[in-house]
């Protein structure tokens, strides 16, 4: 018997029950591969003496086939996979740069007056026992210590001292936030409420969730009710329209309020990360090393975590990197960030030596203007019978207040620092008194060549402040980085002994003079000591409003 072509088996026709579509057999004979079971090989017809199609390929032909396509694959793997590695190791090389866990900065040995310096000994022996996450760089070790070392320039760093560098890079390493799913923790400072409260951090933060954080509430005068201060607070972000989830009112000193903050940290971190963010020298180091030592308490992770934490200082600019710290037990990192520096606050203007004394360190006294304890120190050839009128106010050298028009009592009363003084005289011998007493008894600017540098209080600004209630403060005129003081139409102890001359509206006529970059802020009054309970007023709100409004807790 002849034998038969491959093309003669394969004809549509020769097939049993052939199903094939109309255009498959009315085309040329060609080369179509089936399978089929084993079991019908069999029923296959017999074939024709001659056939015309294309021979079958060889096994060694489909071998050669399946190899080329098997190496193929391979290849179009491996680039994506190159391509992937290429992503990650850009989001996560400063995460595999060893940097001092104290401030953030990479570690190094060439510069030993730059952050992140390392003795060269050290460092060799540290990465060999692979421990460099455990080093402290020179720096910190001297920041611990007290001394003043600032790193940070350009538009809202610090002048004096070496600079390393520049504020707008601090913010450019909190740039990834906004594309990152992430929990965000925001710093505010009470004494520095306006000056510190970053209204533009949806920049930063984009659209994640963000928790509000008062800190340094136990700096609040005596007999403060804490109720009343955290409806301001509430009430003064709505007015800047920033959606927060809560407002919690904090003090990393006395840890007043961190229990609430871990509970609502814990309720929404849901798997991310949480990443504390705030202005310079807000308290964001302190406030984590209290978040640790709480959480410590239950959870071992944290314990751990406890021994290299981020290092505190009063230098405006100590966190120069993002610090991540293992804190929880489930998902999630928490970092210390740093700091974002604003050009507009006191701190930006003044010398490294000075800033120690921008810094309260204990609870805050309102020291009022006039009052029966002015000495004559104070107020030089002058009466003050007719009130604050025609009197200038000294803070220091920082600020300076002319009284044009005010009643005659009306008292301003003082919250801030209480290493800068204040001194009262008559607007005429204003300009000479300054002169001659900047850097002796207006500090800061300190004497010697940081008095000499100072340019002066070149902005200035008039206020017309109206008021209609004299039982309470017309406002509060809050200087960035500073403190704030609070116009009283009345003397609160004059209200009982002289109730008949009180005018019941009026207008309040200042000038506040202040260094060119540096933010005055005029708000309603802060409900603080005992008097602020007496006066606030709580805002009356609809079922829908209270549902819209954040929730306080301390």
């Amino acid at each position: 018997m002849a034998l038969k072509t491959l093309s003669t088996f394969l004809t549509p026709l020769s097939l049993p029950n052939s199903k094939f579509p109309q255009h498959f057999l009315t085309t040329k004979h060609g080369l179509i591969l089936c399978e089929f079971p084993r079991s019908q090989k069999s029923r296959l017809p017999a074939a024709d003496s001659e056939g015309t199609g294309a021979a079958a390929p060889s096994p060694g032909e489909k071998f050669l086939e399946r190899q080329q396509s098997f190496e193929a694959a391979k290849l179009i793997l491996k680039e994506n996979k190159k391509k992937k590695k290429k992503k990650e190791n850009v989001v996560k090389a400063s995460r595999n740069v060893a940097s001092c866990y104290g401030c953030g900065a990479p570690l190094h040995t060439f510069d030993a007056v730059a952050p992140g310096y390392v003795d060269p000994e050290t460092y060799e022996l540290k990465k060999k026992h692979h421990q460099l996450r455990t080093v402290l760089c020179r720096r910190c070790q001297l920041l611990s210590h007290g001394e003043m070392i600032t790193a940070v320039g350009g538009h809202g760093g610090y002048p004096g001292g070496k600079l390393f560098v520049t504020a707008e890079e601090l913010r450019q390493k909190l740039s990834h936030l906004r594309h990152q799913k992430a929990l965000i923790v925001k710093l505010v400072d009470i004494v520095d409420f306006n000056g510190s409260f970053l209204s533009r951090v949806r920049d930063l933060a984009g659209s994640n969730p963000i928790i509000l954080v008062v800190t340094k509430v136990d700096l609040l005068p005596r007999d403060t009710d804490l109720n009343c201060v955290g409806d301001w607070v509430v009430e003064a972000t709505m007015r800047k329209n920033l959606n927060v989830l809560s407002v919690h009112l904090t003090s990393s000193k006395s840890l007043v309020g961190i229990t609430g903050v871990i509970s609502e940290i814990q309720k929404e971190k849901k798997g991310r990360d949480v990443y504390i963010l705030g202005s310079a020298n807000v308290g964001k180091s302190a406030f984590i090393n209290a978040l640790l030592k709480t959480m410590a308490i239950n959870d071992p992770v944290a314990a751990s975590a406890i021994r290299y934490k981020p290092i505190q200082s009063a230098v405006p600019g100590t966190t120069l990197g993002p610090i991540q710290i293992n804190a929880f037990l489930g998902g999630g990192k928490l970092y210390d960030t740093p700091g974002v520096h604003l050009h507009h606050r006191q701190t930006a203007v003044v010398q490294s030596e000075d800033l120690p004394s921008l810094a309260p360190r204990s609870r805050l006294r309102g020291l009022s203007f006039p009052s029966s304890l002015v000495s004559a120190d104070h107020v030089e050839g002058a009466s003050i019978l007719n009130g604050l009128n025609a009197f200038s106010i000294f803070w220091g050298g920082l600020v300076r207040i002319d009284v044009l028009k005010v009643l005659p009592e009306t008292c301003l009363t003082f919250y801030g620092p209480k290493k800068i003084p204040i001194h009262m005289v008559p607007t005429e011998q204003a300009d000479e008194f300054y002169q001659k007493e900047l850097g002796v008894l207006l500090i800061p600017p300190s004497g010697g060549e940081n008095a000499e540098n100072w340019k002066g209080l070149e902005s200035e600004r008039k206020l017309q402040i109206k008021f209609e209630d004299v039982e309470r403060p017309a406002c509060d005129i809050a200087i960035s980085g500073l403190g704030w003081l609070t116009v009283e139409p009345v003397h609160r102890s004059r209200k009982i002994s002289q109730p008949k001359s009180v005018e019941t509206a009026g207008e309040l006529s200042l000038v506040v003079h202040v260094p060119k970059p540096v933010e005055i802020f005029v708000r309603p009054p802060i409900p603080v000591g005992k008097a602020g309970a007496e006066w606030y007023q709580y805002v009356e709100l609809t079922e829908k409003e209270e549902e819209m409004r954040p929730k306080w807790y301390f």
